[in-house]
């Protein structure tokens, strides 16, 4: 059986232990070529305010792709409340691009905000191609998408070049776009259990996301979590 939308919303968002033992590492690793100096500047680093940055970045994260379930669910039933729903999904685009504005400044926040507003938006032909079972709009609006995606990860990286590079953001933005895909084409052609694990590995991949952010904006801003 599918996850339905109430189990969907019933689900309590917790935070991996994964995100505490990455923040505890980064307290106790250095992060530069300069070891003295980076170990320094990590022993300085409030644990409070570390795993605070690393929840808030899995909270944001995860919203993310429960929000985006539930508006696929509602999409291939029709149902009433997808376009509150696609509200919700866009007001956490807003909130992210907000979450970044105390490091990067509100015109980086008010861009990110713009890219994944495009990146929900474009998603939308996608998902009526592949219910239709319309291969080559499919593949047109898949382009368009994955165009967004470098976007976004060419953004991230000239935020932050030495610890988001940008292969390593493209790479992360393209398995998203992948799994997300995965994920709907199996809740529309009705493989139940395909489409629960493929929720779980998008859920998976975005709390990987998540803490690579969080480390990144840490790493980059050390003064901000002393």
């Amino acid at each position: 059986m599918s996850l339905t939308r109430n189990s969907v919303r019933a689900v309590a968002i917790a935070i991996p232990a994964a995100a505490i033992l990455a923040a505890a590492l980064l307290l106790l690793s250095p992060a530069s070529a300069s070891p003295r100096k980076a170990g320094a500047r990590q022993a300085s680093l409030s644990t409070a305010k570390v795993v605070a940055l690393h929840e808030a970045m899995d909270r944001l994260w995860t919203d993310h792709v429960t929000w985006t379930r539930l508006v696929i669910i509602d999409f291939d039933a029709n149902a009433p409340d997808l376009k509150p729903d696609l509200a919700r999904l866009l007001r956490n685009q807003a909130d992210i691009g907000r979450a970044i504005k105390p490091y990067y400044g509100v015109a980086a926040g008010a861009r990110l905000t713009r890219l994944l507003h495009i990146h929900i938006m474009e998603a939308v032909p996608v998902l009526a191609a592949a219910k239709a079972g319309k291969k080559a709009r499919l593949a047109k609006a898949l382009k368009t998408w994955y165009a967004n995606a470098h976007q976004i990860a060419a953004f991230l990286s000239k935020a932050n070049p030495d610890r988001w590079q940008l292969g390593a953001t493209t790479s992360m933005m393209n398995d998203h776009l992948k799994l997300t895909t995965n994920e709907a084409v199996a809740h529309l052609k009705r493989h139940w259990e395909a489409d629960i694990a493929a929720y779980d590995r998008v859920r998976a991949e975005i709390l990987m996301m998540a803490d690579t952010l969080a480390a990144g904006i840490i790493q980059q801003f050390p003064a901000r979590f002393a």
